[in-house]
């Protein structure tokens, strides 16, 4: 049973996998050889990615990430505006601080290898970490699988589990019987859950700060003066655009279509700040991070349901949703393509939006089952292995039909014939059958027609 903050985390872009789950590996692991006292007996790192942390790991910056979990930062507490001057110190001088306390020579040219075309059979996400001392003897090999959602695995380590909760579910069904049993809503029950490790106070204190980063990141992708995006793509920022034709508009709203307009701004500010390695949260994968918080942003601009309470009730409902599919299938891009972030993030976002509106366990269910099951069979396909083309307009796009998905389900009842469960299991099978060219690896679909200039 997993918390939902190990589904919400705060780190930077542009990729869970890709960037948050390396720079884990890399701090992780030197933190267990300092434990036994092999630190400072370091004389050479070598690190080696394979699969499709090789293939898009230039684009999604997970070579930086590395560098920068191997300094001694996390995710959750780098400060953005500083990656830039340590990569550029150890370009210049090849020199290394292991968790800012042992300086070794490093250069990534040499000591970062992306081994393209071999791929690990557990994960397409693996790589390995290699210590050596001044003779060149291995003092210790780790490989560590990033599985989505920042989330690591090491080589021979057993998962770690939390304790257990009162509550514990990993499908559709049992959480209903649950919900039933205990005459309790889902985001009341996930938070009986939380308990177990966290007091109300600091759970909802968590919530509330998450709820409060997201918009942080929607502001800063909308007023930001950085008008192109990192990468070969040269790819132009439309979010501060957008922003300024939107809020020069009058009030009341003059066209449906403003609401999307909207909308689709949120997420795009976000997936441009995710781009372009800002601070966004984990929802529950930094390639579909706009998602949750274009809708949250949405309640809370042109809905009644923008008190503390709704916001809580929103991200817990999230959460439980998001387990399901951690549970039962996978929130990796790399594992079952895209239907596996964009997809549970809309399929997350439609329930915890149906949520606020109702108590019903059909009606949210029904939307969350609608917002994954016409994102089936997304492909995950970034050009250059950039998460920008078409990640960025695919958060719009899941955000617009999360909204869709829960209008439908609130406006016609919680009567359904297709199961959340059904979806999900549906989702894995695809992801499963899916070409490996169409699962993050920049080799097949867009990422093989758009030609880069």
């Amino acid at each position: 049973m997993i918390s939902i903050f190990d589904l919400f985390s705060i780190g930077l872009g542009p990729s869970s996998s890709h960037t948050v789950g390396p720079m884990r590996a890399a701090y992780e692991c030197l933190t267990g050889l300092r434990e036994r006292g092999f630190l400072q007996k370091i004389e050479r790192i070598q690190i080696d990615l394979y699969g499709s942390l090789a293939l898009t790991g230039k684009g999604h910056g997970s070579d930086k990430a590395i560098i920068m979990g191997l300094s001694g930062e996390m995710p959750e507490t780098i400060d953005p505006d500083k990656v830039e001057g340590a990569l550029q110190q150890l370009t210049d001088t090849k020199k290394l601080k292991l968790l800012n306390e042992h300086q070794i020579t490093f250069d990534p040219v040499h000591d970062i290898i992306f081994n393209s075309y071999i791929t690990m059979e557990k994960h397409s996400n693996a790589m390995k970490i290699t210590a050596f001392n001044k003779e060149n003897q291995t003092l210790e090999e780790d490989i560590y699988y990033s599985i989505g959602g920042g989330f690591i695995i090491k080589e021979g380590e057993e998962v770690k589990v939390n304790s257990k909760p009162p509550y514990p579910f990993s499908s559709t069904k049992e959480l209903r019987a649950l919900c039933d049993k205990n005459q309790m809503s889902i985001a009341e029950l996930v938070m009986a859950n939380e308990k177990t490790w966290r007091s109300e106070g600091e759970i909802k204190q968590q919530l509330l700060n998450i709820a409060n980063i997201m918009e942080q990141s929607i502001v800063r992708g909308c007023t930001t003066e950085k008008t192109i995006l990192p990468g070969v793509l040269q790819l132009r920022r439309r979010a501060p655009i957008l922003y300024q034709k939107l809020d020069a508009q009058d009030y009341p709203l003059q066209k449906p279509t403003d609401i999307m307009q909207w909308l689709n701004l949120f997420a795009i500010a976000v997936a441009e700040e995710n781009a372009a390695a800002g601070r966004v949260v984990t929802a529950p994968t930094n390639g579909a991070s706009g998602i949750i918080p274009a809708i949250l942003q949405y309640s809370k601009k042109f809905t009644k349901y923008s008190k503390e309470k709704d916001i809580l009730t929103f991200l817990l409902t999230a959460g439980a949703i998001g387990i399901l599919y951690k549970s039962q299938a996978s929130i990796s891009g790399a594992e079952v393509g895209c239907q596996g972030e964009v997809g549970v993030a809309c399929s997350m976002a439609a329930g915890a939006l149906a949520a606020i509106h109702t108590r019903d366990f059909d009606t949210i269910e029904k939307a969350a089952e609608i917002g994954m099951e016409h994102n089936l069979g997304l492909t995950c396909d970034p050009v250059a292995g950039l998460v920008q083309i078409p990640c960025i307009e695919r958060n719009a796009m899941g955000a617009v039909k999360a909204v869709n998905a829960a209008i439908m389900a609130v406006a016609e009842g919680g009567s359904h014939r297709v199961s959340l469960d059904e979806v999900i299991a549906t989702m894995m099978e695809i992801g499963k059958n899916m070409s490996s060219k169409y699962r993050e690896t920049a080799l097949g679909g867009l990422a093989s027609h758009v030609p880069i200039c």
